[in-house]
């Protein structure tokens, strides 16, 4: 059974991601990342979205994980695509939505194989040297870990608000949509914030 964190859907596992050690699982990612930026292929897109939905579908709960995944973002995926096809062709687009799941999906496994205090201990470690200068590895790890958060929450109230345009016949209005969607995203900042307010975190 999953347990939800700050940072997702942690899956106690013994599979060889879940054995690797957070830094390691970062830099590979942050590898493929460089690597599907750099050298745009369409091939290549797809060979690393397929490997991403293998290793969701071993990792982080089957293939219910991979759609549930993969749906909270259908919506930018196929605005991306379809804008990218228009002014560059399909190869581009392929290309460019292929890295986009690819690396959505390989971040699920990320956090679905890693336990959030494993992964903020980590983050922690790697800003330490930059304490010298005045940074908080403490409020970086914070940061990182709100933001991570913060990608499927915001795509979740963009599918939320879009089922509720469609629902009152609104979907051809990108006003039912947007207007919502900011108040909603302003609004869940606006708690976040209050809530790490109340707790004393960034009184000084």
């Amino acid at each position: 059974m999953s347990q939800t964190t700050l940072l997702g859907n942690y899956r106690p596992g013994t599979t060889v991601l879940h054995r690797m050690t957070p830094g390691a699982k970062l830099g590979l990612l942050a590898v493929t990342a460089i690597v599907l930026v750099l050298f745009r292929s369409p091939p290549l897109a797809l060979g690393a979205l397929a490997v991403a939905v293998a290793l969701t579908t071993w990792t982080a709960g089957g293939l219910r994980a991979v759609r549930q995944t993969l749906r909270r973002i259908a919506f930018v995926a196929v605005m991306l695509g379809a804008w990218l096809a228009w002014q560059k062709g399909w190869p581009r687009a392929v290309d460019s939505v292929g890295d986009l799941l690819a690396l959505v999906l390989l971040s699920s496994v990320l956090t679905a194989t890693t336990a959030v205090d494993d992964m903020l201990d980590t983050i922690t470690r790697g800003v330490e040297p930059f304490r010298r200068f005045g940074v908080s590895p403490e409020r970086v790890a914070l940061v990182f870990s709100l933001t991570i958060r913060a990608i499927p929450t915001t795509l979740e109230i963009a599918h939320e608000t879009r089922d509720a345009a469609v629902a009152r016949g609104l979907q051809r209005s990108p006003r039912a949509r947007l207007i919502p969607l900011v108040i909603r995203v302003v609004a869940n900042a606006r708690s976040t914030g209050a809530a790490l307010h109340a707790r004393g975190i960034g009184d000084d």
